[in-house]
């Protein structure tokens, strides 16, 4: 209840803070890691890359590929089919194959461009290109 009040108490900042949005580039995976994603109540792999034009890692757990002639942005969801393999035609496998690896390990080391999403007012992120 206390810091209900505390919070209740706030007034609106005045200073527009700009969000450092890194250009799409290619990117190298230096590690990856299973996250629980409460929302969503599942979990995402998120990989860990190493961005040219930032000195410290930053992580991206979305990609886009082509299903059919469209161009499909997904979240890398972790899931599994009935013999406890990733899913097969998640996006999560998609990604995997397109960097020629076989499993999450094989994709550490591994190049892979970028590309600017989530276009909504002045968001974006950026998320691997497999097409």
């Amino acid at each position: 209840m206390q810091e209900q009040m505390n919070i209740g108490m706030l007034e609106v900042g005045t200073i527009d803070e700009k969000k450092e949005l890194l250009e799409p580039n290619k990117v190298k995976i230096v590690d990856w890691e299973k996250k629980f994603i409460e929302k969503a109540h599942g979990d995402k792999i998120e990989f860990v890359v190493k961005h040219p034009d930032k000195e410290e890692p930053i992580r991206i757990s979305a990609v886009s590929f082509l299903r059919g002639k469209q161009v499909i942005t997904s979240g890398t969801w972790f899931n599994l089919d009935s013999e406890g393999k990733i899913k097969k035609a998640s996006s999560l496998s998609i990604f995997i194959n397109s960097l020629g690896a076989k499993n999450l390990n094989d994709t550490i080391g591994k190049e892979v461009e970028t590309e600017a999403s989530g276009i909504d007012g002045n968001s974006k992120y950026l998320v691997f290109k497999a097409y």
